[in-house]
């Protein structure tokens, strides 16, 4: 490099005279404490402030003793000032170089900044901070070359020996000195582009067109924006470059001294392979070199905010340097420590990008020993990174469960609810409903959902397609929310299942007079079925024991079920009419769990009836005028004379009674227990004086309800009964006896004589122990009455005697 001499003093008046501070502002310091971080890093001041809550950017004045010069975009790029807006940190950044103007210097080792933050209020006031602070930096290398966003900047010692083989070495020092009293117009700048002839201009017009040359107490300064007329570009080893050269020359007697000013910088804007963020340089910069010079790579390293980091470091956060022939590639890895990831929505799609500052330093050594140190800043970000989630069904039909899966969901998200069908509900809230919503951890730092909807359930639904085929639909809205900031998205899936779902047989029914009767066709899965008449399964032997009349052909099955027949619940009943009810249960053949019920209720006119409840209650309606056609059918009781018909018309009767009440008496049988009353005619006794009713009962029929002892639970122990089956019901016609000569009723062989009430709960128990089966009572002449009606027991029979 040639040695040389510049009057930079004078030039930098010419530069910045056109940004002098206003004295007349009447903008006041602001009273509010604003958090601002100022630290000296290895090559430039830097300044950080948060952006107001207005929205508005602040922006810098720089400050010396000449007034305040706003720091604009092109006011910056001349004198060393890097102004940016990070939105993604909600912060602003001016980077300053230890060179830049305004800049107190003090043998190139001792740095004072001083700047004024102007803040725009929300009501458009503005006011100021003051910002001040003072660096200490190690002693620069010879050449230093610095390759800013907006800027190139290079600075040489005054002191470099000549490059040139041969050339003569010349005192800097006293090279200044003289220079310093030279006449201004004597110093000359030529500016050099490749393909251009040089261009030779006085130190104004170069500071007219942008480029800004300075002398420091021991080195030269050139600073050129990007872009400039002069600048060249070149393609080294596949990397575009940007090369400014500008030589410095004056005369001094007979002698000529030049300076060489050089920078180059790597154009590469860096790029992002999916994984990582790259950027390349030459590995070896060759527009640097001046003459018939070599230059080696000596040393690399990387970091991040302007701030290099050793090896170990860099390796611990993943960062690398691959180093071959041609270039050099420095990579950080995405989300790496000391960048910036950002999750934001764009059309309600989940996107992240990655933001990083790298900072790269190479030092180049020539054949003489001189170092240049390249210090470059490049603001690498990553493209918008869509994350769309993806849904999967994995439903299997046959589990009769919906199954889906959404994947694809950064570690910031969370799912808040879920939409199914129309119906919102939280996760907290479909899971305590019975939904099942798991997070399942992925790779590549996501994590994804799986939702189970029965198909059973309320929300799913449900469309025939034909015989035994359904359609089974789900639609879902996923509510997904990027934390901590609570922005909100949605993804939509839909999903549908064909399934043969056999539904439980119904059958058809319709009342008839004497009963009722059921019908269904058959079809191809009845094998999956059984039907059942309460927990009895209908055969033709039960429809056989019970007089159900059952058809059962290749086509249809059809069952009439007779009134008084086993099953039925008998309900309203008075003297005109009462309701009788019949049931025919599906369950499932396999789980033998009830899945259907085909039930009739019907309305019966009333003639005569006894029912025995599984509640133990005794209801008759007897027609008392076929036995005794003059009897007063009001002067009827039971065993206990208080107990007197619910209802009576001039033939009928009705009494309802529990089994523990009217005189009814109990005996019980190895198998059996029977409750038993009578229905007494009281005679009226006519005189000459007036007519008298006796207490002895001419006439009376003898009512029964005979119940398993297996299936009786308590016999009125603390006013209780509970059977789990109607007793058997019986009476007998009624029979005319003699005042005061009746004797108790008394089962065919008993083996248990009548006892009392206390002694009957041993007595069960006794008999339940033995878990035998119940056995049908004989049928000795016996006639069946018109109207019978057990409920779930066996007949109801008059016997005569």
């Amino acid at each position: 490099m040639a040695i040389g001499f510049i009057s930079g003093g004078l030039l930098l008046l010419c530069a910045v005279t056109c940004a002098l501070w206003d004295p007349k502002s009447s903008m006041q310091q602001s009273s509010k404490q604003i958090p601002i971080t100022v630290e000296c890093r290895d090559r430039h001041l830097f300044i950080s402030t948060d952006l107001p809550p207005s929205g508005n950017e602040p922006h810098f004045e720089a400050v010396d003793g000449g007034g305040s010069y706003p720091v604009t975009e092109y006011y910056g790029a001349q004198c060393g000032y890097t102004y940016s807006v990070q939105p993604l940190l909600g912060r602003v950044v001016l980077r300053a170089s230890y060179f830049s103007c305004h800049t107190e210097n003090q043998n190139d080792e001792v740095f004072t900044f001083k700047f004024r933050m102007i803040i725009e209020e929300q009501r458009g006031k503005e006011s100021f901070v003051n910002v001040s602070k003072t660096c200490y930096i190690p002693p620069s290398h010879p050449r230093e070359v610095t390759c800013e966003e907006n800027y190139m900047e290079v600075s040489v010692e005054s002191g470099l020996p000549c490059p040139y083989p041969g050339a003569v070495k010349s005192d800097f020092s006293a090279a200044f000195s003289v220079a310093q009293q030279s006449a201004v117009e004597s110093l000359q700048v030529m500016l050099q582009a490749e393909g251009q002839q040089p261009e030779v201009m006085s130190t104004e017009d170069v500071a007219k067109q942008g480029y800004f040359i300075m002398l420091t107490p021991g080195r030269i300064v050139f600073r050129s924006s990007f872009g400039q007329p002069h600048a060249s570009f070149r393609m080294v080893n596949g990397v575009a470059v940007e090369v400014i050269h500008a030589t410095v020359f004056f005369r001094q007697g007979w002698t000529v001294v030049m300076v060489d000013l050089v920078a180059a910088c790597s154009l590469d804007q860096g790029s992002f392979d999916g994984n990582r963020l790259h950027w390349k340089t030459p590995a070896v910069m060759t527009p640097l070199l001046i003459g018939p010079s070599d230059l080696m790579s000596e040393y690399i390293s990387i970091g991040v905010d302007g701030q290099v980091i050793n090896k170990q470091a860099a390796e611990d956060r993943g960062y690398a340097v691959t180093v071959n022939e041609e270039t050099v590639d420095s990579s950080i890895p995405f989300a790496a420590e000391g960048g910036v990831r950002k999750s934001f929505l764009m059309d309600n799609v989940y996107n992240e990008l990655y933001t990083v500052q790298l900072t790269y330093e190479q030092v180049f050594v020539d054949h003489s020993g001189a170092r240049t140190r390249q210090n470059v800043v490049r603001q690498m970000a990553t493209p918008p990174i869509a994350h769309p989630p993806f849904s999967v069904n994995q439903t299997t039909p046959e589990e009769r469960v919906f199954t889906v899966f959404l994947g694809n969901i950064p570690f910031d998200v969370e799912l808040v609810s879920v939409t199914l069908n129309g119906q919102e509900f939280s996760v907290l809230t479909a899971v305590q409903m019975g939904y099942f919503i798991t997070r399942i951890p992925q790779e590549n730092n996501t994590c994804a959902y799986i939702l189970q909807v029965p198909f059973d359930n309320a929300v799913v639904k449900k469309l025939y397609i034909a015989e035994g085929l359904f359609q089974y639909i789900l639609e879902i809205n996923w509510t997904l929310n990027i934390m901590p900031q609570g922005e909100a998205y949605y993804h939509l899936s839909s999903v549908m299942a064909l399934f043969r779902d056999i539904l439980p047989p119904v059958f058809d029914s319709m009342c008839a007079d004497n009963g009722i009767s059921f019908q269904r066709n058959h079809r191809e899965y009845d094998y999956l079925w059984d039907f059942t008449i309460g927990r009895y399964p209908l055969t033709e032997q039960l429809a056989s024991e019970r007089g159900y009349i059952m058809n059962n052909n290749s086509n249809t099955l059809i069952l009439d079920v007779p009134l008084s027949t086993i099953g039925y619940i008998y309900e309203e009943i008075n003297l005109q009419h009462f309701y009788g009810s019949f049931e025919v249960l599906t369950r499932n053949a396999k789980t033998l769990s009830v899945e259907q019920s085909s039930a009739q209720r019907c309305l019966f006119q009333t003639t005569e009836l006894l029912v025995c409840s599984t509640e133990g209650v005794l209801t008759v309606v007897s027609d008392i005028t076929q036995a005794v056609p003059s009897i007063d059918p009001g002067r009827t009781t039971l065993l206990d004379n208080s107990c007197r018909p619910l209802e009576f018309d001039d033939r009928r009767v009705l009494f309802s009674f529990g089994l523990n009440t009217c005189g009814t008496r109990v005996q019980i049988h190895q198998q059996y227990v029977m409750y038993e009353n009578e229905i007494i005619f009281h005679m009226l006794y006519s005189t000459d004086s007036k007519p008298v009713i006796t207490r002895d009962a001419a006439y009376r029929m003898t009512v029964r309800c005979i119940y398993p002892v297996h299936g009786t639970e308590s016999l009125f122990v603390d006013q209780k009964f509970k059977s789990e089956t109607p007793g058997m019901d019986q009476s007998k016609d009624p029979v005319k006896v003699i005042p005061q000569m009746l004797n108790p009723m008394s089962l065919q062989k008993p083996t248990k004589p009548l006892i009392h009430r206390a002694n009957l709960v041993a007595e069960v128990r006794d008999q339940n122990r033995r878990k035998k089966p119940a056995q049908a009572m004989p049928a000795d002449h016996v006639r069946v009455v018109k109207w019978r009606a057990p409920v779930n027991a066996y007949e109801f029979r008059q016997t005569r005697t």
